[in-house]
């Protein structure tokens, strides 16, 4: 970023624990985990690696551009720097440099993304679980630091038998080929360890990383090496809330970022577009944005990129929308987990403002309160598709991000990891 000055620390913690109890990853989950009861560690605790959701671990930056922003950005850097999460991005200045340092540029002719001019951008800590544990270097910002906390707790070893395997979540796997080999071979290097088959576990859009790369896999290393596949609040159909953030942007509760600021880093990355809800599933008359001179269906992604003055999105999900848009089995054994029982929206309704404005209502149905329950619930569909289990299981009141944290789910996870398949079919939180 630019000469901003440091953020302390302490104005920081202030500000997050401001922010919406929605909001991704905060503090609160950080400080005040749900406790953890000991348990007599085990050293014969099977190999398991994470794959994070969209946003869900660090990247780093390095910079030598030829233009800038603003005068108070950074030009080069001889070093590299956080650039997800970097806490500059909050400053009304900061912002615009952040914007201009992570956002990719999408060519149409050759269907690939590449960097802003002059900026490289890597992923920290593959195989390591830091970079998924805090998305900062102040650890304020934590996500699965309370999931490896527990599976230590009972005799994981962070870096050893629980690994992370975080990505550039801007892109979709195909773009991606190089994380998908490297993720192969972190799981044949596991096995080759400890003896063992390894789980994969993945939260949200990380479990549709995990289903393509399971279906580029021949069944027969799916048997000798993966042992099963954990989703936790996966959306199986797409997400009705990736048209809102295209459409007028969401900030997901920053105060001090506006919804429309924020949508140009977020129709910038092409993950955005694969998780819009999937056409082959949907109903074709369900409207997902409704205007006074529109409605817009599945059917209708054509004409509401259009609308919305954002072509390229069209063309990025025309390059992703057959990822994982068949929903293939995996061919593993699978412990399908998701939230339910929380108003959930399914419909953006606009006034005049489209789409610079945010919605002025909304349609509700069950979900998790980011996912609706009809999405999450698909990976039923691969019960007798495939000769593996497919175990499912409903958490009454839990919310999306509140999977990687909940006592119950951790100890679910335990439960699988103890090699014990068969689980509840619901289980409620709200007590």
């Amino acid at each position: 970023m630019g000469s901003m000055g440091r953020i302390w620390p302490a104005a920081l913690l202030l500000m997050f624990v401001g922010l919406q109890h929605s909001s991704c990853f905060w503090v609160i989950n950080v400080m005040f985990p749900p406790p953890i009861k000991p348990t007599i560690p085990n050293n014969s605790t099977p190999p398991l690696v994470i794959v994070p959701g969209n946003l869900g671990n660090r990247l780093e930056a390095k910079i030598d551009k030829p233009t800038l922003v603003h005068w108070l950005c950074f030009k080069k850097t001889p070093h590299w720097f956080p650039l997800w999460i970097d806490l500059n991005m909050f400053m009304p200045v900061g912002v615009d440099c952040w914007i201009d340092n992570i956002r990719l540029v999408y060519n149409r002719t050759t269907r690939r993304s590449s960097n802003s001019p002059g900026v490289q951008v890597r992923v920290p800590g593959f195989g390591e679980t830091y970079t998924i544990e805090f998305l900062d270097n102040n650890k304020l910002a934590g996500y699965f630091h309370t999931m490896v906390e527990h599976l230590v707790s009972v005799g994981y070893s962070r870096n050893g038998t629980i690994r992370g395997a975080p990505y550039d979540w801007r892109v979709a796997p195909n773009e991606n080929e190089e994380y998908l080999v490297k993720l192969r071979e972190l799981v044949e290097d596991m096995y080759k360890q400890y003896q063992k088959p390894v789980y994969l576990l993945g939260h949200s859009m990380g479990c549709h990383y995990v289903l393509y790369f399971l279906n580029q896999q021949p069944q027969a290393w799916k048997d000798r090496f993966i042992k099963g596949f954990i989703s936790l609040g996966a959306p199986w159909g797409g997400a009705v809330k990736a048209l809102r953030v295209m459409a007028s942007g969401n900030n997901d509760g920053i105060p001090m970022l506006s919804n429309v600021k924020i949508r140009e880093e977020q129709r910038m990355i092409t993950t955005n577009p694969w998780m819009l809800p999937f056409d082959e599933f949907w109903p074709k008359e369900h409207v997902l944005v409704s205007t006074p001179t529109a409605n817009y269906t599945t059917q209708d992604y054509e004409r509401f990129f259009t609308d919305i003055n954002f072509e390229n999105g069209w063309h990025m999900w025309l390059d992703t929308k057959n990822l994982t848009g068949d929903l293939h089995p995996p061919g593993v054994e699978v412990w399908c987990m998701y939230g339910v029982g929380l108003p959930t929206p399914v419909t953006y309704i606009y006034d005049e403002g489209f789409p610079n404005a945010d919605p002025v209502d909304f349609v509700y149905a069950d979900g998790d309160d980011t996912v609706d329950s009809f999405s999450t619930s698909l990976c039923k569909r691969w019960i007798g598709k495939q000769s593996k289990p497919v175990h499912v299981t409903e958490f009454q009141g839990l919310m999306h991000l509140d999977m990687v944290y909940h006592e119950k789910v951790l100890n679910l996870i335990q439960y699988i990891l103890e090699g014990k398949s068969e689980t509840p079919s619901e289980i409620d939180v709200r007590v």
